[in-house]
């Protein structure tokens, strides 16, 4: 766990809904920059072949309420009973999340490879866009894989369960806004001229490295290597 959370953690005794409220704000906003997700969303954003500031706020905006809305699914049991995922399929989750991104990478890798990112192509007919309901299933994937964390954090924070729910919704949320806005901003950097220009020579080199990534963090969840989130 994080020195902020821990703080975050230690800082929310569930007294006031005001402070619980901020605490699940702070913890939304730090979660949607962890570097699983920032992996996750590039490649998701890059892959896309539309990279419109518009486009990928809605694939961002997709993505965070999918995120959101399985971390609130599996938070609720953990809230109200305690009830933990099992190990085993708690590193299942987390290593799809991994598997997820290696995913995303390799499919970068293809469209790059077919010369959809160049200037002058012309690939209509050729692929279609992503859509808003992809990037919804794979925030789906994406978190289960964290949801276990979060209820701990959360249970360990805040000990009415009525407070503790309205933080997890809260959390949930701004986690899902964070990521959108966060999208927005990434698409506006690749919707600029220069990167739209020289984007053709950085996909591969942002494929691979969130092909390594999400190798890295996959084999982590298996405990074949470090393992830090």
């Amino acid at each position: 766990m994080l020195g902020l959370d821990s703080w975050v953690a230690g800082f929310s005794d569930g007294t006031t809904l005001l402070v619980v409220a901020l605490v699940a704000v702070v913890l939304g906003l730090r979660h949607a920059t962890d570097p699983d997700h920032l992996a996750a969303v590039t490649t998701l954003l890059a892959g896309a072949e539309e990279r419109a500031t518009r486009a990928a706020a809605r694939l961002g905006f997709s993505w965070g309420v999918g995120h959101a809305t399985s971390l609130f699914l599996f938070g609720v049991p953990i809230v109200l009973f305690k009830a933990y995922l099992p190990a085993r399929v708690e590193q299942g989750a987390e290593t799809a999340v991994g598997l997820m991104i290696v995913a995303l990478a390799v499919w970068l890798l293809v469209r790059w490879r077919r010369g959809l990112f160049r200037v002058h192509a012309h690939p209509h007919g050729v692929a279609a866009t992503r859509r808003p309901v992809q990037a919804f299933g794979i925030g789906l994937v994406h978190g289960a894989g964290g949801s276990a964390g979060v209820g701990i954090l959360l249970l360990a924070a805040i000990h009415d369960q009525l407070v503790a729910l309205a933080a997890l919704a809260i959390f949930a949320t701004c986690t899902a806004l964070s990521m959108a806005l966060l999208s927005t901003g990434f698409g506006r950097v690749l919707a600029s001229t220069p990167l739209r220009a020289s984007f053709d020579r950085l996909a591969p080199a942002l494929a691979l490295l969130s092909l390594a990534f999400g190798a890295w963090y996959s084999l982590g969840a298996l405990d074949l290597a470090p393992y830090f989130f």
